[in-house]
């Protein structure tokens, strides 16, 4: 083949190669171009998957919590009565110690009560001649004024010694009250125990001088510790009435909040007033002889007390995880969507939440664990658990 044949078949072999390149672009093109024109197919968006429980109305005994600290029912700053030197401490006037009513504590130095005891004593002895000494003079002046044969009666009282008996017996009461009052002050050279009571403190100790009404130690009652509970509006309305919670038939369960013991107190009173500050109304439970009890109940203890309350009918009882963070219950519907009723909480315990159901409900599907991200009317897959009844 000659040199002119080859150049015209190289020629026409790469005229037929662009062609063919020029074909294949051409066809790749238009189909990009329908690809780009096509819409993608809608897909279905996933629902995320929730647990649920299935929930209908019931009645439930309502169980009050509160918190307060146990306190004794007196605390006494003790003083002494008169003055005195200090002669003897009883072992038992020492901080943490028992004493019982009418225990002595502590003795003053008694010569002078004892001397002003004779004293007062000597003075009423001699009232009481000078009264009876009166009385006989009395006397015998009215029998003189009725043998004188006048009649009538004298035109001074003092004839008939009416004034100077009645100034004899001012004199013979005075000198009995001045005694009486001797004997007291010389009894309260024993300083005794006016209570059963916890020994908190001692400022005196023997060769020391106590002044009447300075403080001479500080005692707590023994006999009864108090829990002051302050309640809202919402605890005091599924409360029993008055009358009831201060009959002593409920039985108000004390835990101690760091050890968790427990103790049972009863309802004494509750408080007629407000606290300016929290707005909540106190209710007042008692325990008594605490340090009899076993364990022992001490004063200053802080507590959680539980409460019986009334039955409350048409509540859901729902775990404590349902509460959404909005403070909202989800409930489920039969096509799979969300809704949001505020919660309505009548009380509650550590693993239940007992809330009013929403108008128009019996029967409902609750999410158990909601989410920040979960929302109203947002489509969801229930997964049911079983019911918590």
């Amino acid at each position: 083949m000659s040199r002119k044949n080859v150049r015209r078949l190289v020629l026409v072999l790469a005229l037929l190669f662009l062609v063919v390149v020029f074909v294949y672009s051409g066809v790749r093109m238009a189909e990009n171009m329908n690809n780009l024109q096509e819409t993608p197919p809608i897909q279905e968006p996933q629902r995320p998957t929730v647990n649920v429980v299935e929930v209908t109305p019931g009645t439930y005994r309502a169980k009050v919590e509160g918190v307060g600290s146990a306190e004794a029912l007196f605390e006494l700053d003790l003083n002494s009565r008169i003055n005195g030197q200090v002669i003897s401490v009883s072992d038992s006037f020492n901080s943490g110690r028992l004493v019982v009513q009418g225990e002595v504590l502590a003795t003053l130095e008694d010569s002078q009560w004892q001397a002003e005891l004779a004293s007062a004593r000597e003075a009423q002895a001699e009232a009481l001649v000078s009264y009876l000494e009166e009385e006989q003079e009395a006397q015998q002046a009215e029998q003189e004024w009725s043998s004188s044969g006048i009649s009538g009666s004298p035109l001074s009282t003092l004839a008939l010694r009416e004034p100077q008996l009645a100034a004899a017996q001012a004199a013979l009461d005075s000198s009995r009250q001045a005694v009486a009052e001797a004997e007291k002050n010389l009894a309260s050279t024993q300083i005794k125990a006016p209570f059963d009571a916890i020994v908190i403190g001692r400022s005196i100790s023997p060769g020391s001088y106590a002044q009447a009404g300075n403080e001479i130690g500080q005692l707590l009652s023994a006999d009864r510790v108090e829990v002051v509970i302050p309640l809202s509006a919402s605890d005091w309305s599924v409360l029993p009435d008055e009358d009831e919670l201060v009959s002593g038939r409920l039985s108000v369960e004390l835990t101690q909040i760091e050890t968790g013991e427990q103790w049972i107190g009863s309802v004494i009173r509750t408080e007629k007033n407000l606290n300016s500050d929290t707005r909540q109304r106190a209710l007042v439970v008692a325990v008594d002889e605490p340090l009899v009890q076993e364990p022992n109940l001490y004063p200053g203890t802080f507590l959680k007390a539980q409460i019986p309350g009334r039955s409350v009918a048409n509540l859901w009882k729902l775990p404590a995880s349902a509460l959404s963070q909005r403070e909202e219950i989800l409930t489920v519907s039969e096509e799979g969507l969300l809704t949001a009723h505020p919660a309505n909480i009548i009380f509650s315990d550590q693993q239940h939440l007992y809330v009013q159901r929403p108008e128009g409900y019996d029967q409902a599907t609750v999410v158990i664990q909601p989410l920040s991200s979960y929302s109203e009317g947002m489509a969801v897959t229930p997964q049911s658990e079983l019911s918590d009844d």
